[in-house]
């Protein structure tokens, strides 16, 4: 899969330094580089990139003008890349895969990387499985009205709406929708509600299986936080940021799960 990409930014020098980072990517494929965002809008419209990587502030049109200009076509995925990182939060309201600050680290590029090819991935899965909806309603619209109505009900079934717990020598059944947090030590979970912390003896990779993923993403190697319990995001240093729970508690995103955000933030 060829990621084609182009790189936006009024400074020749940081286009150049991207560029060289970029180069130990074999699947990106630079088509174009623009200086200012009217020229991006432009480039973006014409050439269809699947990869923006867009520099914030710019004369005339910054970046999230540039993001509002193509709303008309489907956009690319974007990385914002800034010196600055008090945008973050506006950098996820703009549904930005990624936030680099300048300089940008090698780790955190391979890690937006990473997170590239994986929604790309998702999108042109999803693409296809359209496509063989579109041909079953053709040719065999029977079979297509099975499929419909069987798919919702399974999906919603296949996931736990109660769990028990046996903790401290009784056996508690926890609502999932009360879960806020999960904390993992080993092979114990430690489900925190608004009211009460349990100990439950379960990997994490297990117990994943058994949530909604529509709310419970990780945000760490080792939380999992209720995604339908945040009240509020506060972006932290190079674009990182803490979730506030309906509680009062606050989680830190770690830079690896910092997409899952954009999923609410908007």
């Amino acid at each position: 899969m060829t990621i084609k990409t182009i790189l936006v930014d009024d400074e020749k020098l940081a286009i150049q330094g991207l560029q060289i980072r970029l180069e130990k990517f074999d699947d990106i494929e630079i088509v174009d580089t623009c200086r200012n965002g009217r020229e991006a809008i432009r480039k973006i419209k014409t050439l269809k990139p699947d990869l923006v990587f867009l520099d914030i502030q710019m004369p005339g049109f910054d970046g999230f003008s540039v993001v509002q200009g193509i709303m008309e076509i489907e956009p690319p995925l974007f990385i914002f890349v800034t010196a600055y990182s008090e945008h973050a939060v506006r950098a996820f309201e703009a549904e930005a895969i990624d936030y680099l600050v300048k300089p940008v680290e090698e780790d955190r590029l391979a890690d937006a990387i990473d997170r590239v090819r994986k929604r790309l991935l998702e999108k042109r899965g999803g693409a296809e499985l359209e496509k063989l909806k579109n041909v079953l309603s053709e040719v065999a619209p029977d079979a297509m009205a099975n499929m419909d109505d069987s798919e919702e009900p399974a999906s919603a079934d296949r996931y736990e709406k109660l769990i028990n717990v046996k903790d401290r020598g009784q056996i508690f059944r926890v609502d999932v929708d009360t879960i806020e947090r999960i904390d993992a030590a080993g092979d114990y979970m430690c489900i925190y509600t608004a009211d009460n912390s349990l100990i439950l003896r379960e990997t994490m990779k297990d117990l994943e299986k058994r949530l909604d993923p529509r709310y419970f993403q990780r945000v760490h190697r080792s939380t999992i936080v209720n995604l339908s319990q945040v009240r509020e995001v506060k972006p932290h240093t190079n674009g990182e940021c803490f979730l506030v729970l309906g509680s009062g508690a606050q989680v830190k995103v770690s830079r690896s799960y910092r997409d899952v955000v954009a999923r609410f933030v908007h």
